[in-house]
């Protein structure tokens, strides 16, 4: 099942070419968001994003992992 091979490791699963390169950007973009680079914006747009959509997997990503942050520096959904 696809949702249990994403869970497991999203490089396993069995994505098409643009799904596999934006789930790529956005591992990038939550553990080394420094590391982002023109590279990464041009590897998107080489499998069909345009800006708008980059953008919004950007601010998708972004938005959860400072949620997540959020709720982990609270210490929300911990005995």
């Amino acid at each position: 099942m696809l949702v249990d091979a994403l869970r497991k490791d999203y490089r396993e699963a069995d994505l098409d070419a643009a799904d596999r390169a934006m789930l790529d950007y956005v591992a990038v973009l939550t553990h080394e968001p420094a590391a982002v680079g023109r590279g990464h914006i041009d590897h998107l747009r080489e499998h069909g994003f345009d800006d708008t959509a980059i953008l919004q997997i950007n601010l998708i990503a972004s938005w959860f992992n400072y949620i997540n942050r959020v709720a982990d520096g609270l210490g929300v959904g911990r005995p």
